[in-house]
């Protein structure tokens, strides 16, 4: 071993030496023990967001209903004062709303399971940090003991400090271990924890024209189920006398000399069908 070996292995004895008589392992067991504390805080702050969140959606969700529940009855009045037109939009609106209310209960479920998996993981922190806490008392207790057991050893034998150097030794590499076993567990419970998951779709161009032709085919069926509704209601209701039926007429008369009406109907020719379909039948019960 040359000359600089043996000065540097000398020197960095020397440090270590100095950095054991200087370090208290009472203070780093309650330092690590305050390091936990605050962890914990962390995933108690996290909960507290984690549930403002779901709040928020909560509520734009119950604004949603709302506006389901208005856009149905603009469709049933504008299906009684024939504006199919109307009624058509009325009804897209209540589809895109009703979207809108599946993905936030996804989302607020998903929030909610996120939630509970945070609560669980903070009540076992929490048992892990009382735990650590009753070690630690223990270890400070035993280590107090321990180093005025030596002191009076020592003080009685004349022994050096080599052999108290090497009994240190020994107990800070117990406590240094058993801290960072600690403390591995606690980042562990803190990274299993788990994230929000990303809430953005990711359909292409194709996924969502097939989605709007889907939403097209539901909004037809659906208005063809109103105007059936509503064209029996008009039928019991117009059994017991003729003015329904010279209003039905009125009607039909203004659709016809409307050119506007026959204008719009005939872009969609499906619509056009259902609405002469619906109004022979009107005029079949009506008689």
């Amino acid at each position: 071993m040359g000359i600089l070996s043996r000065t540097s292995y000398v020197i960095r004895s020397k440090i270590n030496s100095i950095l054991n008589r200087a370090e208290d392992p009472t203070e780093t067991l309650d330092y690590s023990y305050e390091q936990m504390r605050d962890e914990l805080q962390d995933v108690k702050q996290g909960i507290a967001d984690l549930t403002t969140q779901k709040k928020r959606l909560e509520i734009q969700k119950r604004r949603l209903e709302e506006n389901v529940e208005k856009h149905n009855e603009q469709a049933r009045e504008a299906v009684q004062q024939d504006r199919d037109d109307l009624a058509r939009k009325a009804l897209e609106k209540k589809k895109s709303k009703m979207n809108q209310i599946e993905d936030l209960e996804t989302q607020i479920a998903e929030l909610q399971n996120t939630q509970d998996q945070l609560v669980d993981k903070k009540d076992e922190l929490q048992s892990r940090i009382d735990e650590f806490k009753t070690k630690k008392e223990t270890m400070k207790a035993r280590y107090e003991a321990a180093e005025a057991s030596t002191r009076v050893s020592e003080a009685m034998s004349g022994v050096g400090d080599e052999m108290a150097d090497v009994s240190r030794s020994i107990e800070r590499a117990e406590e240094r271990t058993e801290e960072m076993e600690a403390r591995s567990q606690a980042m562990d419970e803190l990274q299993d924890s788990g994230a929000f998951d990303d809430a953005l779709s990711d359909e292409d161009e194709i996924d969502r024209e097939l989605q709007s032709g889907r939403t097209d085919r539901e909004v037809d069926a659906e208005l063809e189920t109103l105007r059936a509704e509503l064209g029996k209601e008009s039928a019991e209701s117009d059994d017991g006398g003729d003015a329904a039926v010279d209003a039905d007429a009125d009607v039909e008369a203004d659709a016809d000399a409307d050119p506007a009406v026959d204008a719009e109907d005939v872009s969609d020719e499906e619509v056009e069908a259902e609405l002469e379909e619906l109004q022979q039948e009107e005029s079949d019960n009506s008689k």
